[in-house]
């Protein structure tokens, strides 16, 4: 009861300021003069029978500028009698007009102002504007645009954008490969992404989360294909309108989308030596609705991987040894299915609906040769075949409500999400004496069934409040149903007890948030969230004391542009990381004995305070992009690994005390001859890690410097024919308890389009140089330490064919802005690394029996 007042109360604040915004003027105080110069009020008290319609465009591209604000205002009062934003097209229309004088003044964020006066209506007027140019100008809010052939790159005040549409070596394959192109952006060799050295990113699709993201953000970029990935947005200081979590920042996967009349069917597909893929896309519109239907598949294959892990120590004074050599060899299939549906209501409101059903079946099998030797006793050898098999299904529904008020850019909207992953995540093994023995000695394995369930409702409110200022505001309730049952069997020993985690979360925030842009060319955009979370949580048959928490997060974004095309922004933002469900796991993975893991559902959430300072530069085809930035975590969660009597290391997850890092990011763009981009750029922090724990074993701190950096090159030759290549490596990693190596990754690609421009057949090849890549591993503790080396077959070749039917013409509706629920507030990931053997993170949520 407690939970439902708390959301209720923050809701219905929300609700009753969007009331009291749209309250006719002078409502519920005195009532003053009238004003004669209200530039944000229309006055639609008169109406004619007059028409003013126009197309605007931007000034260097010629391309049509959406959702330009246009407003009406009469000469004589200074009042606008009406607005308008233009559509995908640039269109504006406006109709029912009173006759008099006017003049029109446009505007849109990124772009100079412009006014045209001298518009007369008399009788009935019908007025068709010639095309209206609007001049870039990077004092607003939006984009500052790299110019060049591709604009592969755009900086925004709080985020950048990666145009991946125009890249061909990622043809085929998914968002993975998207991710590694990406600025600041570092992504391993088991698809974890991290962002300036934390791995503590929030990942969305189309503003959206998804319950397979809670789970695991590598497993879900997998089920994204390349192809159909527009562009990736990072945010790396988010106002306060999106959620507190995310202690680096934010990465917003935008998908292509059709908003065209007609009806279309794109076809994709490709095949190489690793893996296959196939994808079918069509979309449907007419009159005021549209339809979307898509699905994807992926296959991998012939996916192998050799280890050597060696682990030594000291217990009781006796010294132990343990060394395992592993064969590994994996598949995998993803498919992904969505169907989405939207329809203007009026010409100031609308709704979106989509429905999306993900699929993933893993498989892995491994054989482990382990030689355990521990003080004087014979040294023990024994080998195990071990299966393991990871299957998961999401669904994720959206209904989506926007209306458009009476002010230009003045809206309201109501967001909904429901989102269930259900997981399945067991493994069987075979033990034998030796490597040489056929004698089967028994078998062991866990079942692992979970399900993780959210249901969101939102609310925002959004309104210009004077010509270069406007505000945000809104609630939002987050309910969340956590479940993981697990049990285990083994025909040698007694198994471990078998138990459950039922963890219920609940979130309500609400938020505030206000930009001004002056005259100086200053951009000011701060704001402030309050998030309450309350936690019920049962292990088994024991309830967990696990007490609620209120916090409260600022944010401040501010841009400058100089003269020359140099802008500088600083921004500072307070940033919460609560705990996912891979984290809290308690189901104990043993499919390699000798390196468990388990989750630590006694985890507390982590707070980050972060600074950032930037300064970019760009005239004609080159762009140059410098940033500073510094970020304090305390109760930060990573790994921690203890050791056992028998020498065996367990993994999980503790809230350590403090992390920090301080670094540098440099990227530019450069075209050449109008034919050639180049691109690239070097990442470096530095990071230390501090333990506070009072455990002798676990007291530790470690520190070090990492940097990584990125090349991209892209040549347009004649007739559809394109080349494409791309490089990445990133040096030495630093943990809390050791480091691992660097490594590197690189892709060559070649592309031709059909002369009618609607197909094109190519192919690329990945890691093509060399068999496989060897990354070595680490781990220092006071009681033991462990090296790892593994060998990773990545040598990669694929051809890719896609081809389009049907044909899409533009309409005459306005397109709109399509809003959408993100719940950017908990910690996914991990790294995964449960030292030698089986590489896995701990078992997350996602699958199992609903609770009744």
């Amino acid at each position: 009861m407690k939970k439902l007042f708390t959301l209720t109360f923050l809701l219905t604040c929300g609700l009753s300021a969007v009331s009291y915004a749209q309250r006719p003027e002078g409502a519920g105080r005195p009532q003053a003069e009238p004003s004669t110069n209200i530039p944000g009020t229309i006055d639609n008290s008169a109406r004619g029978n007059g028409k003013v319609s126009g197309t605007i465009k931007d000034s260097v591209s010629n391309q049509p500028v959406e959702f330009a604000s246009v407003s009406l205002v009469d000469m004589a009062t200074n009042r606008p009698v009406d607005g308008s934003t233009t559509d995908d097209k640039g269109k504006f229309s406006m109709k029912n007009i009173a006759d008099g004088n006017y003049k029109l003044m446009l505007s849109f964020i990124g772009y100079k102002g412009k006014q045209i006066d001298k518009i007369k209506i008399d009788g009935r007027t019908n007025i068709e504007l010639d095309d209206i140019v609007l001049t870039p100008d990077v004092v607003q809010l939006d984009a500052v645009t790299v110019t060049g052939q591709t604009q592969m790159i755009e900086e925004r005040v709080d985020r950048l954008v990666y145009n991946a549409e125009k890249d061909i070596t990622s043809k085929g394959g998914d968002a993975t490969e998207v991710m590694r192109k990406v600025p600041m952006l570092s992504v391993d060799l088991d698809g974890n992404v991290s962002l300036r050295g934390s791995s503590n990113v929030r990942v969305l699709i189309n503003n959206k989360p998804s319950t397979i993201l809670a789970s695991s953000v590598a497993d879900a970029l997998k089920q994204i294909p390349a192809d159909m990935i527009k562009s990736v947005e990072v945010i790396t200081s988010p106002s306060a309108k999106y959620d507190a979590e995310g202690t680096a920042g934010i990465i917003n996967i935008i998908t292509k989308k059709n908003t065209l009349q007609g009806a279309t069917l794109d076809f994709d597909s490709g095949v190489g030596n690793r893996g296959a893929n196939l994808g079918l896309r069509g979309g449907y519109r007419t009159g005021k609705m549209g339809f979307n239907l898509g699905g994807y598949g992926r296959i991998g294959y012939n996916i192998l991987g050799k280890g050597d892990n060696l682990q030594e120590g000291v217990k009781n004074g006796v010294p132990f040894s343990v060394r395992q050599l592993t064969d590994s060899k994996n598949t995998y299939g993803f498919g992904s299915y969505n169907l989405g549906w939207d329809m203007d209501i009026t010409d100031k409101s609308f709704i979106t609906a989509s429905v999306r059903y993900g699929t993933r079946n893993s498989t892995s099998s491994q054989e482990i040769s382990t030689l355990n030797s521990f003080g004087t006793t014979p040294a023990k050898n024994s080998f195990r075949d071990v299966d393991v098999k990871d299957l998961s299904g999401t669904v994720d529904v959206n209904v989506d409500y926007t209306r458009q008020l009476k002010k230009p850019q003045q809206e309201f909207s109501i967001l909904t999400q429901f989102s269930r992953n259900n997981r399945t995540n067991d493994f069987d093994a075979n033990l034998f004496d030796s490597a040489t023995s056929s004698t089967l000695l028994g078998q062991e394995g866990n079942r692992n069934g979970s399900y993780n369930q959210e249901s969101t409702v939102q609310l925002d409110y959004t309104s210009p409040i004077k010509k270069n200022q406007s505000i945000e505001f809104g609630g939002k309730g987050i309910f969340r149903q956590v479940d993981s049952d697990f049990t285990y069997y083994s025909t040698l020993n007694q198994p471990r007890q078998a138990s459950s985690l039922v963890y219920d979360q609940n979130v309500a925030a609400t938020y505030l948030s206000y930009t001004i842009s002056t005259k100086n060319k200053y951009t000011f955009k701060v704001g402030s969230r309050y998030e309450y979370t309350t936690i019920d949580a049962t292990q088994g048959e024991v309830g967990l004391s696990i007490p609620n928490y209120g916090n409260l997060v600022p944010s401040i974004n501010v841009s400058k542009t100089f003269k020359g095309g140099r802008t500088v922004k600083a921004a500072y933002n307070r940033r919460l990381q609560r705990p996912g469900i891979q984290f809290l796991n308690p189901n104990i993975n043993a499919s390699n004995p000798q390196n468990i893991s388990v989750g630590n559902p006694d985890l507390s959430p982590e707070l980050t305070d972060q600074y950032e300072l930037s300064s970019s530069w760009f005239k004609k085809s080159v762009y140059i992009n410098f940033s500073l930035f510094a970020r304090n975590t305390n109760n930060s969660i990573e790994n921690v690994r203890t050791t056992s009597e028998e020498g065996v290391i367990t993994t999980t997850y503790g809230n350590i005390g403090q992390k920090q890092n301080y670094g540098a990011n440099i990227f530019g763009n450069v075209t050449l001859f109008s034919k050639w981009q180049i691109g690239g750029g070097v990442d470096a922090y530095y990071v230390y890690l501090s333990n506070n724990s009072n455990n002798a074993s676990l007291g530790t701190s470690n520190s070090g410097v990492v940097a990584s950096g990125r090349v991209f090159t892209s040549v347009t030759l004649p007739k559809g024919w394109g080349i494409q290549g791309f490089g990445f490596t990133r040096g030495r990693d630093v943990q809390l308890q050791g480091y691992s190596t660097g490594f590197r990754i690189y892709s060559l690609g070649v592309k031709k389009e059909f002369a009618n421009k609607r197909g094109s057949i190519g192919m690329s090849a990945e890691n093509f140089l060399s068999k496989a890549f060897r990354m070595n591993t680490v781990l220092e503790t006071p009681t033991f330490t462990q090296t790892s080396i593994n060998d990773r077959y990545m040598r990669g070749v694929r051809v890719n064919f896609s081809y389009k039917l049907g044909k899409m013409s533009f309409d005459d509706q306005p397109r709109r802005r399509r809003k959408s629920v993100n719940n950017d507030d908990v910690k996914s990931g991990g790294d995964g690394d449960g030292g030698g053997g089986q590489q896995q993170a701990a078992p997350a949520a996602g699958g199992g029996r609903p609770r009744g």
